[in-house]
């Protein structure tokens, strides 16, 4: 059973480090870490409770990292065209490492609305929102990320 606490606390570290490079999953492996040590103690000490609230943090931490470029870019008024670069951005933006990941929604957002044929100023300001509500998303995982830790770490010992 060592092992598998080992490779509970790997995926925990592993997740934990995925809230800041964006190539790895973050709060997937936090979670299945997470998982991995309630199951070893048969949920005795973390209970399906506990498992069912982190499972809906990272639930929402997953959707946050989505989301986010999109409504940054919706927030300035930014038009379809640029919301719908921003997410196309942000995948094609995973093939090109950390930075592909930062640009990507950026880029994406400002081509979407340069071919709604608005302005290079327009463009500039929904591609920094579509930046913006990357760096906040990254904020907000790290947030929840924490609320997990306290979450499993309150269930475990107390």
């Amino acid at each position: 059973m060592e092992w598998l606490w080992i490779l509970a606390i790997g995926l925990m570290v592993i997740g934990l480090a995925g809230i800041v490079l964006p190539v790895l999953p973050g709060t997937p492996l936090l979670f299945g870490g997470m998982l991995l040590g309630a199951w070893i103690d048969h949920f005795e000490k973390v209970g399906v409770i506990a498992v069912v609230v982190l499972g809906v943090l990272a639930a929402l931490a997953w959707a946050i990292d989505f989301v986010a470029g999109i409504l940054g870019t919706k927030l300035v008024g930014a038009s379809g065209y640029a919301m719908a670069g921003a997410g196309i951005g942000g995948v094609i933006g995973l093939f090109g490492g950390i930075p592909g990941l930062i640009f990507g929604p950026v880029i994406g957002a400002a081509a979407g609305e340069l071919y709604a044929r608005r302005n290079a100023g327009q463009a500039a300001r929904a591609g920094v929102a579509a930046g913006l509500g990357f760096v906040l998303a990254m904020a907000a995982k790290l947030g929840i990320s924490v609320a997990m830790l306290a979450v499993f770490v309150f269930a475990y010992f107390v």
